[in-house]
């Protein structure tokens, strides 16, 4: 069989496993170019002015990419006797501390007041941080958590959770009309230290242009191999 005949398998896979990782490389800068105006979006909402919470009525028609982390200010009361606790891993092991906020407009939002360490789980030892009558919180509107496989059970009769999904915590409460959002409660001073608010990761990881790089690299070095094959076969 001639060589060239022998080089035209090979080269109709390399072609086809190239076009593959440059189709790949090229869908990571589209993500790039969709994660960096995420992020931009992201920053501008976040360091607004806060603005007025949307009334209860328009609740139903919010999306979640119209107001996720959108500044705002709610103003009511908390009813601590029905606080959740969201499990947050990492370097200090603890909680996020969800609050219902019965609101002076009427409804309900559950407000993500802050971190609170696992040695403070119990209530009982944060008691100066419990805030009384009226307040008014600053904060940013976020989309409820999702579940996947690995997230663990809820055991609300406990009240520990494993996401932090407004609408399932509210149902549990028989909170009614419930905001289907949180709002991440702005940094400030609490009496007692916890909880610690500004819980929202606003530096997102963008890895989108290293993963292209390393797309376009191995079809480099594919079609590469294949020239130096076809160049040895033809000696």
């Amino acid at each position: 069989m001639p060589r060239s005949c022998s080089l035209v398998w090979p080269a109709v896979l390399t072609l086809l496993a190239g076009a593959l990782l440059i189709s790949l490389g090229v869908w990571q800068l589209r993500r790039l170019s969709w994660k960096e105006s995420l992020i931009a979006q992201i920053e501008a909402r976040a360091h607004r002015p806060p603005e007025p919470l949307p009334a209860a009525g328009e609740w139903p028609k919010l999306r979640p990419e119209d107001y996720e982390y959108r500044h705002v200010t709610a103003e009511g009361t908390f009813d601590h006797a029905k606080e959740a606790l969201v499990f947050r891993a990492g370097k200090e092991p603890g909680y996020h501390l969800l609050t219902p906020m019965q609101l002076a407009s009427g409804g309900y939002v559950i407000i993500n007041r802050g971190f609170v360490p696992a040695d403070r789980k119990d209530q009982s030892t944060r008691l100066a941080g419990e805030i009384m009558g009226e307040t008014v919180v600053t904060g940013l509107m976020r989309a409820p958590e999702t579940r996947n496989l690995f997230t663990p059970s809820d055991r609300p009769e406990t009240g520990e959770y494993f996401t932090s999904d407004p609408v399932l915590i509210a149902a549990h409460f028989g909170l009614m009309p419930a905001a289907p959002f949180l709002i991440d409660a702005d940094a400030s001073e609490i009496p007692g230290g916890v909880p610690r608010g500004g819980t929202s990761v606003l530096a997102l990881p963008n890895n989108h242009l290293s993963y292209a790089l390393t797309w376009f690299s191995l079809a480099a070095a594919l079609f590469g191999i294949f020239a130096a094959f076809a160049w040895q076969s033809r000696r």
